[in-house]
């Protein structure tokens, strides 16, 4: 039987049971990377690392004039996932994603691509590894970085704008993963 709303408490902190930083960076992780290319935001950039912990991912690469912590700013948003997600950084996202295939990932840009899928075409097979591309806020993935991208996925969208912001991004791309494999 449902809850009515009078019967609902919020649950305090100290009840979630969350892990330790020590004990995350121990947990088992999902085999997912997220790569951030050229994100200019470092509130996005803090947004996805706390993604990244949420959903226990193997961890994130940053390219190109992603910023990498520790930095105030993406903090602010990270709120310490900073410290328990591994993270790298790696100058060009076109040496990046080679060695993300012979590491065995499935490499997917988060784009609006001809020969793309919809995200709700998109079952990840739970034998695989995926590494999830997300571009620019303004020009998405590159072309480089997506002629070497095993597929793309896109997000339908049915209002007059024609992107979501990127921490919005990683965030739906990360739950159906989670939730879909």
């Amino acid at each position: 039987m449902p809850l009515k709303v009078t019967d609902m408490r919020k649950i305090q902190n100290e009840e979630l049971n969350r892990l330790t930083v020590d004990d995350f960076k121990q947990a088992q992780k999902r085999p997912v990377v997220l790569v951030l290319d050229d994100v200019r935001s470092l509130n996005n950039i803090g947004s996805v690392f706390r993604t990244a912990d949420a959903f226990l991912c193997s961890k994130i690469i940053l390219c190109g004039i992603t910023a990498t912590p520790p930095h105030r700013e993406i903090h602010k948003t990270a709120l310490g996932a900073e410290e328990s997600v591994e993270w790298e950084y790696v100058k060009e996202i076109t040496e990046a994603i080679p060695r993300l295939k012979n590491e065995g990932y499935t490499v997917i840009a988060i784009e609006q691509a001809e020969g793309g899928m919809m995200l709700s075409d998109f079952r990840p097979d739970p034998k695989k590894k995926y590494a999830f591309i997300f571009g620019h806020e303004i020009n998405g993935v590159s072309d480089a970085a997506l002629a070497m991208c095993d597929s793309a996925i896109e997000i339908p969208q049915h209002g007059t704008k024609h992107s979501l912001n990127i921490s919005v991004c990683a965030g739906i791309i990360t739950w159906h993963y989670v939730f879909n494999s």
